[in-house]
């Protein structure tokens, strides 16, 4: 069983140099042993046990035979103080077991030695762990290991004969809706050929599903070995978890599954502190959790994150460690888009660098939400203030000589960064403009990454031998700004940007900002065979081909919807606008009376997205006013900003509650209320939607749109237009969730009607009605008369 997937703590250039100064190491320790050592000697064994051949094979680095008998020398150059080490690691001498067990068996000795040999890469300094066993101790240790080994091999053998004969044979539970069998169709198809495919799939084609068992369906002919259902929110991880169950209740499916939760939201302790002195389930937590993963795995096959709590508790082990021990050994894993994506996240035993290609499927649940999510994940920053902060909390250390000097070249470099802006040249760098907001492009910050890089080894090696020192956290916190900023430093080219600023409080920001994220995903898809991307908002589809797959030869489908247009009435408003020169009470107060009218064209619960927490709070104003005057016919609720998780389920139960009145909920446009609730039937019957969505003019969405501008000139349209209607399309989408839904979505905002936006209204929604306050109410009334419930 692998560990700590997540403690991904060097640079890919840091990574890459300690191999080689390890490599370097191993062969002069080698030559230092004199003619009885031979070097690098090739080891194998043959073992049969039930049905199973298994070959063991490895590399022992050195075997030194002597008069007094033979020793197996196993050698490990580390950061770490050899002193510090009290005893051998386990997993380095059961190779090195393996090792002395084999070579015993095929020279026929009686005993051998079995030799760790430690070695710090920076001081050469070695430290050896030796001891004797007898050939009887090795073959009662190895055929234990080989005993054990098989029964995961007899688990993963019968598991997958079982899991195929169940995919060929597994049906769709339900019976299919309009254009779901089409859906599923071009699902298998992409599968079958190793084809990725994007998915416009509307509210209520059950795209969880469809998306799901035709998958399944390609596995079971040999498509794909494992899938990966990712997600932006955990609200969508329940639907996937809810999929499969349907299909387990009623298909019989024979598919487990796992959902990969934070660690925050396992840990049994206050505070995550991974260490046997602090918690204690990782004190023993390597001698129990194998015993831990076959008894779940034989018990259960859709691992939630209560399953994982119940059995870690059981067995008294880390519930984190556990759910990533437990995915190496399912056929699915539903997990937060970080863990195949996110460098400093992502599962290192499926993404590490290296590793080959594999048949991975991934399904990518609300796709539209990684384009963001991306650009954060491949981006890096470092303040000025952060060196200095690190320099003040090292200074007065034992053994910081060397790294306040590096951190003092660290800090000199941002000075001369600093000292430039607002120029056009500088010594080191040179800018290619200066703009107005107050924030300069450049071309490079080499020289300031040099300097880093030295100071970030110093830094890792003290860190490694000074784990307790007062502020030590604001030290570690310092460690990984600066390694994510030169991880993303080495791989930055033309689809990112660097950017500096002084910010208000005077202190100096720098960032690495990735702008196309297509490159840096496809690391992670390239290790699967199809990528299927899907949502209700994937429109415009070329927007997101180029930046989630960066080419637009990908196949894509639009599913119809099933439910009928007439449920749906859209009204356009010609006479208000939310644009920021058009903010006025006057402004407000036109948007109030069209809340209050669409909210009395029939009784029910309505909500009205607001483009900013101000704008809810001046409309909000108007209509309290009005419900002291005793004007309004509903109750107004309003979203605040920071909800605690409580204060969200009170906000959402009040859409469940039996009212003599309407009611109308105010919230924020891209929050937490406009995408993944589901408010079905009555709960809801109304969405007014105020402005377009667009992004709030900054100085990224500005950097943004100047490379667009630079790369096809739509710099508008990927930087504020597409992402604006996306919150649009999901706000919308809030209101028709099933075949019985009808409901109202008022767009009130005059830009709407221009043709660019009306050519971004997905296929669904089919026409509109344009109106203005003084007609709404008619076509409302012509509405709800058509949709009597007498």
């Amino acid at each position: 069983m692998r560990s700590g997937d997540l403690d991904n703590r060097r640079t890919a250039g840091a990574k890459k140099e300690a191999m080689q100064a390890g490599s370097r190491l191993h062969r002069k320790i080698q030559k230092r042993m004199g003619s009885n050592y031979q070097a690098e000697v090739s080891l194998k064994h043959r073992v049969q046990e039930d049905q199973f051949t298994i070959l063991v094979e490895g590399r022992a680095d050195g075997i030194l035979t002597e008069p007094g008998g033979v020793t197996i020398d196993e050698i490990k150059c580390i950061y770490m103080d050899v002193n510090r080490l009290e005893e051998a690691d386990s997993v380095h001498m059961a190779q090195a077991l393996c090792y002395g067990y084999i070579y015993c068996f095929d020279k026929g000795l009686d005993s051998i030695g079995i030799q760790l040999t430690y070695c710090n890469i920076e001081t050469e300094e070695i430290r050896r762990f030796k001891e004797s066993r007898s050939f009887e101790e090795l073959t009662e240790w190895f055929q234990g290991l080989i005993h054990e080994y098989v029964k995961w091999a007899r688990y993963l053998y019968s598991h997958g004969q079982r899991r195929q004969a169940c995919l060929k044979e597994l049906t769709f539970p339900y019976d299919y809706r309009e254009g779901q069998k089409e859906l599923a169709v071009n699902v298998y198809r992409s599968i079958a050929r190793g084809r990725n495919l994007f998915i416009q799939a509307p509210t209520g084609v059950g795209k969880t599903l469809s998306t799901i068992f035709p998958s399944l369906k390609a596995m079971g002919e040999g498509y794909g070995d494992k899938l990966f259902y990712l997600t932006a929110k955990t609200i969508t991880r329940s639907v996937a978890e809810e999929a499969f169950s349907i299909l387990r209740e009623k298909r019989s499916l024979y598919f487990n599954t796992v959902t990969i939760t934070a660690k925050e939201k396992l840990c049994v302790m206050e505070k995550p502190e991974c260490n046997p002195q602090a918690c204690p389930r990782a004190k023993g937590h390597f001698d129990r959790v194998n015993d831990a993963v076959y008894e779940i795995l034989h018990e259960e096959q859709g691992i939630t994150r209560e399953k994982v709590l119940q059995y870690a508790a059981r067995y008294e082990v880390c519930p984190f460690e556990f759910c990533l021990d437990i995915s190496s050994w399912v056929d699915g894993i539903i997990c937060d888009y970080n863990y195949v994506f996110d460098p400093n996240v992502r599962l290192k035993r499926y993404f590490s660098e290296g590793e080959p290609s594999r048949g991975y499927l991934f399904l990518v649940d609300e796709a539209h939400n990684l384009v963001p999510r991306a650009r954060e994940m491949y981006s890096a920053s470092l303040l000025k203030e952060d060196v200095l902060l690190a320099k003040r909390v090292l200074k007065g250390q034992p053994g910081t000589g060397k790294l306040l000097t590096l951190l003092d070249q660290c800090n000199r470099r941002f000075l001369e960064i600093k000292r430039a802006y607002g120029t056009e040249t500088l010594d080191g760098p040179r800018l290619n403009h200066v703009l107005d907001e107050g924030y300069e492009i450049l071309t490079e910050v080499n020289l300031l990454a040099l300097s880093l890089m030295s100071m970030f080894g110093e830094l890792e090696t003290f860190m490694n031998e000074h784990v307790e020192f007062e502020d030590r956290d604001l030290v570690l916190d310092f460690y990984f700004k600066v390694r994510d900023f030169l991880y993303v430093h080495d791989r930055a080219d033309d689809n990112y940007r660097i950017y500096a600023m002084v910010r208000p409080d005077n202190s100096f920001f720098l960032k690495l900002m990735c702008i196309n994220p297509a490159a840096n995903l496809r690391e992670s898809l390239d290790k699967g065979i199809s990528t299927l991307f899907f949502s209700a908002t994937l429109l415009p589809i070329q927007y997101y081909k180029e930046l989630l797959s960066g080419s637009q030869e990908e196949y894509a489908v639009y599913a119809k919807s099933p439910f009928p247009q007439e449920n749906r009435l859209i009204l356009a408003a010609s006479d208000v606008s939310s644009r920021y020169s058009r903010r006025s009470r006057r402004e407000f107060e036109k948007i109030a009376d069209y809340i209050e009218r669409i909210v009395e064209g029939r009784k029910g619960n309505y909500m009205v997205f607001c483009p900013s927490y101000q704008y809810l709070s001046q409309v909000g104003e108007i209509l309290r006013e009005r419900e002291e005057g005793g004007r309004l016919s509903f109750t107004c609720l309003f979203q605040s900003s920071h909800m605690a998780e409580e204060e969200r389920e009170a906000f959402l139960e009040e859409f469940e509650k039996e009212k003599e009145r309407s009611m109308a909920a105010l919230c924020v446009m891209g929050g937490i209320f406009s995408e993944g609730i589901d408010l079905k039937e009555e709960r809801l019957i109304g969405a007014v939607i105020i402005g377009t969505g667009l992004p709030q003019v900054n100085v990224e969405q500005e950097i943004l749109r100047d490379y667009f501008d630079e790369h096809g000139g739509q710099g508008f349209d990927y930087a504020y237009q597409y992402p604006g209607m996306n919150k649009v399309m999901q706000a919308a989408g809030r209101v028709i969730r099933t075949i019985q839904d009808k409901g109202v979505i008022a767009l009130l905002d005059d830009r709407f009607l221009r043709p660019e936006y009306v050519a971004l209204f997905p296929w669904e929604w089919g026409s509109y009605t344009v109106v203005n306050r003084h007609n709404v109410s008619q076509a409302l009334a012509e509405f709800w008369e058509g949709h009597r419930t007498d």
